[in-house]
């Protein structure tokens, strides 16, 4: 966003999506428990990227221990 010159309420704005639902996955360190495809899709157009530009991939504590196990 920053990037772009905008603030969560253009890209909600432009998204068509409230700006909480932007404001909430700005902010969060963890995948939220439902990420619709429409709400990833309407992102990515609006920002010009792909969903690798917005999700990275951390394995958590629990899926590295049990690959050991």
């Amino acid at each position: 966003m920053a990037d772009r010159e905008m603030d969560y309420r253009e890209v909600a704005r432009r998204a068509g999506l409230h700006h909480v639902t932007v404001n909430k996955l700005k902010n969060s360190y963890e995948m939220p428990p439902r990420l619709d495809r429409t709400t990833l899709e309407k992102l990515c157009m609006v920002l010009n990227c792909q969903p690798s530009d917005l999700l990275r991939y951390v394995p958590s504590e629990e899926t590295s221990s049990n690959k050991a196990s």
